[in-house]
């Protein structure tokens, strides 16, 4: 009975995998915004926000100076898998803060989903260190996230930018549950 259940849950999980195989047969499969649906696909980005700590995060509070917060300008890179209508990635990141953050830089590891023409919904987890300034001592800790991205075909600018590759990133990460940590830029995919 256990092996009539396995192989019935094995056919049900492969019959989308097959159905998507077909849909590209005779031609190479892609996903919904042209690209390949299988591969390797690096970037690069610029974003900017702001990080703010909770009173209770293990930065604390100084007198004077209050909780841990500022401003940030950060640079991305990293490689996608796409699987299909899914992908996994890695990704690094280097942040120059201002007012009470010195430098933040770490590396994650992303799992989501493609969306619309060339869209991306994904969770991220990883590490990151924070070099603080003004009193704040240096930590590293673990960052965890969920974020967007937009293609110009799914906001109405697919005439203007062809299949370029630029995407509007959109995402909020929180250090060791500690923070807010909000960012906006612009991501391109290669």
């Amino acid at each position: 009975m256990k092996k009539h259940l396995f192989i019935a849950a094995f056919l049900a999980a492969a019959s989308p995998v097959a159905a998507f195989a077909q849909d590209g047969a005779g031609t190479e499969a892609t996903a919904p915004d042209g690209s390949p649906a299988y591969g390797i696909e690096p970037y690069v980005g610029v974003l900017g926000g702001y990080h703010s700590f909770d009173r209770d995060s293990e930065f604390g509070v100084l007198p004077g100076r209050g909780k841990m917060n500022g401003a940030l300008v950060s640079g991305v890179a990293g490689l996608n898998i796409p699987l299909g209508a899914a992908f996994v990635g890695v990704e690094g990141n280097a942040a120059k803060g201002f007012d009470d953050i010195e430098w933040e830089y770490g590396v994650k590891g992303r799992l989501g989903a493609r969306a619309g023409d060339s869209g991306l919904i994904y969770a991220s987890a990883g590490y990151q260190w924070v070099n603080g300034k003004r009193g704040f001592s240096d930590r590293k800790d673990w960052i965890y996230g969920l974020g967007v991205e937009v293609g110009p075909r799914d906001i109405g600018l697919g005439g203007v930018t062809s299949n370029s590759g630029v995407r509007l990133r959109l995402q909020v990460d929180t250090y060791d549950f500690d923070s807010l940590r909000p960012m906006a830029g612009v991501i391109v995919h290669f």
